[in-house]
């Protein structure tokens, strides 16, 4: 038997490699000689960092940047010499994550430290850059990374104005003569599974910004600098940003990475099994294990389940998922195309506890499918 695990991390629990191993050691007890290959993955969020770099196997480089309201932090990156590749997630420097509960408001917050860690791997003469841009605190529109890389924004009196989100109905201008000469060097990749519009009830300010601290009044204030923003950014790049799909993920940063980077927006999970050569390594499986925290029919969209599963039907592989929860219908998983799904949660018990025992619950339930397995050999 030849199994391949390929699961996201169980959030506060597990990380994808934990889960590796746990259901290793599951299955091993009853297929001591089945072949398995460990293959975590990620869909571009928190945590994708350590995952690529499994398989990249770059260095971690690390500089004093700019955090979210400017304060200086340690912050790094992945680079790869061999392929001057260079992953870099945006949560690194700008991400939610870094800020204390009170000084979560996107009003204020900056991307400008994600763009001093492209800069640096512009200098250090990275050929492929990869962007992950999820777990942002910011609603920019990607100005503060821009500003890092040259860009100037002008208001009407041609006076540059600081890169945050309360100021992007000011700008008026985009100046960049002096932008850094490698960027059109370069090709960018940015890993993105949210599909927002830039601005209105479904855009970036309206959708994430209370997540990320903005009251009611500073929501409709970034959304109308979106919106006032968006025609700027429009005429000096001759598109329409509103319609390019993930426009507003990562708080505007979707539109900013591929106007100022000239990015391409891809699926995340779709990225990272590029790096991973995942489909290559799908030869003569017999059953590919999946999971992460939850599923059900809502969050599935770009998440890494619907990446396996796009590669597993590809090449007729039935597909397990393990999660933490399971809510879906019979019809749902069917349509899915999961051929099997379950809970690894034992009984009833208290979240706290349930998110302790993630590895032995992940071990009973791999161990559990394996003996259905071999009941049927």
């Amino acid at each position: 038997m030849k199994f391949i695990i390929a699961p996201d991390k169980f959030k506060d629990s597990l990380t994808g490699f934990e889960f590796c191993n746990a259901v290793e050691e599951g299955l091993k007890m009853v297929f001591p000689k089945a072949e398995i290959v460990k293959m975590p993955l990620a869909d571009g969020g928190d945590g994708t960092i350590e995952v690529v770099n499994y398989y990249l196997k770059g260095d971690k480089v690390s500089l004093t940047v700019n955090n979210p309201i400017f304060q200086k932090i340690e912050a790094s990156y992945l680079y790869a010499e061999m392929s001057k590749t260079a992953f870099i997630e945006m949560a690194e420097a700008s991400g939610i994550k870094l800020l204390k509960s009170e000084d979560r408001n996107c009003l204020y917050t900056t991307t400008l430290g994600t763009g001093e860690l492209i800069l640096d791997a512009l200098n250090k003469g990275a050929k492929h850059i990869i962007l992950g841009i999820g777990g942002s605190a910011t609603n920019d529109c990607g100005i503060g990374m821009a500003t890092a890389l040259g860009y100037r924004f002008l208001d009407e009196n041609k006076k540059e104005v600081k890169p945050i989100g309360e100021n992007l109905s000011k700008i008026k201008a985009i100046d960049d003569t002096s932008v850094h000469r490698k960027l059109k060097m370069v090709s960018i990749k940015i890993a993105c599974d949210v599909t927002n519009p830039l601005y209105g009830k479904n855009g970036a300010a309206y959708v994430y910004g209370p997540q990320k601290g903005a009251k009611k009044e500073a929501v409709a204030i970034l959304d109308n600098g979106l919106q006032e923003f968006s025609k700027v950014i429009d005429t000096h790049f001759n598109i329409d940003s509103q319609n390019i799909q993930g426009a507003g993920a990562a708080g505007g940063m979707g539109i900013g990475s591929k106007v100022f980077l000239n990015g391409e927006i891809t699926s995340g999970v779709e990225l990272v099994k590029t790096i991973a050569n995942f489909d290559a390594k799908l030869e003569n499986t017999d059953w590919i294990i999946t999971g992460e925290g939850q599923i059900d029919s809502q969050t599935l969209s770009g998440k890494t389940i619907q990446g396996v599963l796009k590669s597993a039907q590809e090449k007729n592989i039935p597909v397990a998922a393990f999660c933490g929860a399971v809510d879906l219908s019979i019809t749902e998983q069917n349509e899915l195309g999961l051929t099997y799904a379950s809970s690894v949660l034992k009984g009833v018990s208290a979240l706290e506890n349930a998110l302790k025992s993630g590895y032995e619950n992940l071990k009973f339930t791999a161990y559990n499918f394996a003996k259905i397995l071999n009941k049927k050999e």
